[in-house]
């Protein structure tokens, strides 16, 4: 198979399943230090071991050349990156084509204030914005040092610039269980979806998971208590199963990697920073996709590598917490692998 054949191959894994979303992370680097994701004293990268945001575009495109049809850049913090925005703003050439439908990232929101327009010119329509807790001093806790107001800020300029914004929030014990019902009618009442995360065992983190982990069946249980929620039929082929609720007129999403296995509609796939495939986020699987990226000028290497990796894709991931497993499931922190 030459390399134009290899690069227009669909990508379809051992189990009939057709990837069509790939979730890149531009950086392992975050100006927060979230606790459930890494620890207050992170060694991150080498700089010299991360892909050029010209190899990342390369990457890229030859992902969509496969068949990928959403793209998300994420992080670490992708907008941290030094010139992160020539990398999005050089991929929308791929929306221009109608090669791609959907450019977007997950951002703590730190620093949409600064780049919000400049996104929204590049074609991205809607971002997700990593946010626990409405109150500064918890915020300040969850994150180590970070300051709420600005990412307030942050999401406020991206609603004026006119992307659509979801919030993602994990559910934590004892920190934000009880603040979640607050959380929900602030988002709604914004026009912004709300997607609660269960804590995943994933890197050391210096603390035990069993102490955060907040199952959602017994969030939407509690919440149903006081809302209508009524479950939606739409799914993305990704990790969340949506509710309405009557009373805020807004969609809620349960992404619940440990009370209930989502993997049967997997779509996805996603590489590091450092060129690293991985084809299930609970797994230790790996391929290196930097070495045939820069073994060689054309991509046939790299798509060959592509197609090897993506027919090893597992079933499903094995995550799992107890006071018997509170160790994390894979060693690699999300903050590397892209959350």
């Amino acid at each position: 198979m030459n390399g134009s054949t290899a690069l227009s191959t669909p990508m379809t894994d051992p189990f009939g399943r057709t990837i069509s979303y790939l979730r890149v992370s531009v950086t392992d680097r975050c100006d927060l230090r979230c606790f459930y994701c890494m620890s207050e004293d992170m060694t991150f990268l080498p700089k010299a071991n991360l892909l050029t945001l010209e190899e990342l575009d390369r990457l890229c495109t030859a992902f969509i050349a496969k068949g990928v049809k959403k793209l998300r850049l994420t992080g670490g913090e992708p907008l941290v990156r030094r010139n992160v925005m020539t990398l999005v703003r050089s991929l929308s050439r791929h929306l221009s084509s109608g090669a791609l439908n959907e450019l977007t990232l997950t951002t703590n929101g730190t620093q949409l204030a600064k780049y919000a327009s400049e996104l929204a010119d590049c074609g991205v329509r809607r971002i997700n914005v990593s946010l626990d807790t409405l109150d500064p001093r918890k915020f300040r806790e969850i994150t180590r040092w970070g300051e709420i107001d600005k990412v307030l800020e942050g999401i406020e300029a991206a609603r004026a610039a006119g992307l659509a914004v979801k919030i993602n929030a994990v559910a934590l014990k004892n920190l934000n269980e009880d603040e979640l019902p607050q959380l929900m009618r602030w988002a709604h009442g914004k026009g912004m979806d709300l997607t609660l995360i269960e804590v995943m065992p994933m890197g050391e983190i210096g603390s035990g998971r069993i102490d955060q982990y907040l199952p959602l069946s017994l969030v939407r249980a509690r919440l149903a208590q006081q809302f209508t929620l009524t479950d939606l039929a739409e799914s993305t082929g990704g990790p969340a199963r949506y509710v309405g609720v009557a009373e805020t007129g807004g969609k809620l999403g349960f992404i619940t990697p440990m009370t209930h296995n989502f993997c049967e509609s997997c779509n996805r796939v996603r590489v590091t920073c450092t060129g690293t495939l991985h084809t299930c986020l609970g797994h230790e699987d790996a391929s290196d996709l930097r070495k045939p990226l820069r073994a060689s000028d054309d991509d046939a290497l790299l798509a060959d590598a592509i197609d090897r990796a993506i027919g090893l894709k597992p079933k499903g991931h094995d995550f799992i917490i107890d006071r018997r497993h509170d160790r994390p499931s894979v060693s690699r922190h999300m903050s590397v692998t892209g959350g």
